[in-house]
């Protein structure tokens, strides 16, 4: 029977991962790290919650968890804000959770994706790690950083000779989730949560959802005219109503 580590599964798509996880049968536990117990409205017989801070300086609790085979780092936060109007604290808190947290976490389980055993290992990262993002330039910055080290870790793992990878889930804004603001609803993102379940259980390297409908085209943009696509990128947030 299977284990998973959902870091950031108390809400929003870490939620939705987990709740589709234990809906099956070769799933027998869980594990959910997260700074909230998961609500009770929310709550399963195969969930085993574990209160964590992320900012914490020690990340030995992280080795308790020997026995999983599958692991998804969801954790992350981020705040529409033009730099000059975020906080030095932010920025600190920041790269601590979205970009150091997950790096740090990995480093506990290289031996298992080091290992000829099958392990499921996956971060979100987002699309604005990929191109310049106003409004989200700290945020990005975190992602851009997490985008490099998992592809320099992917060339690590496959030159070691092992077929496990770290999938890159880079997603634009979803919806559905406590992300921004916003609220769980595991009603919009259980579609979003099976298809990153069947790339980790394929062992993909990257997924970009809405790619061939939406991103493949931005990314090209970006590729022609960085400078023009950040221009556009700035318009578009400034009229998106989400700040």
């Amino acid at each position: 029977m299977r284990k998973a580590l959902i870091v950031g599964g108390a809400n929003g798509i870490g939620l939705a991962i987990a709740t589709q996880l234990a809906k099956r049968e070769d799933y027998e536990k869980i594990y959910i790290v997260d700074k909230v117990a998961v609500a009770e409205k929310f709550s399963n017989s195969k969930f085993e919650s574990i209160l964590f801070d992320l900012t914490s300086e020690d990340f030995s609790n992280f080795d308790r968890f020997k026995d999983i085979d599958t692991l998804m780092i969801t954790a992350g936060f981020g705040k529409l804000s033009l730099f000059k109007d975020v906080s030095e604290q932010h920025i600190i808190s920041s790269f601590s959770v979205n970009a150091v947290a997950p790096i740090r976490i990995i480093y506990h389980f290289v031996d298992k994706l080091m290992s000829d055993e099958d392990f499921r290992c996956g971060i979100m990262v987002s699309i604005a790690g990929f191109m310049s993002s106003p409004f989200f330039a700290v945020y990005g910055a975190t992602k851009a950083a997490l985008k490099i080290f998992i592809e320099s870790i992917n060339v690590e793992l496959e030159k070691g000779g092992s077929s496990n990878r770290i999938l890159n889930v880079s997603p634009g804004s979803i919806k559905g989730t406590s992300f921004n603001n916003g609220k769980t609803d595991l009603s919009v993102t259980t579609t979003l949560a099976d298809d990153i379940i069947a790339n980790l259980e394929a062992k993909e390297d990257l997924f970009i959802p809405q790619y061939e409908e939406i991103f493949k085209n931005v990314l090209a943009r970006y590729k022609a005219d960085f400078r023009d696509e950040g221009r556009h990128s700035y318009d578009y947030k400034l009229n998106s109503n989400r700040l």
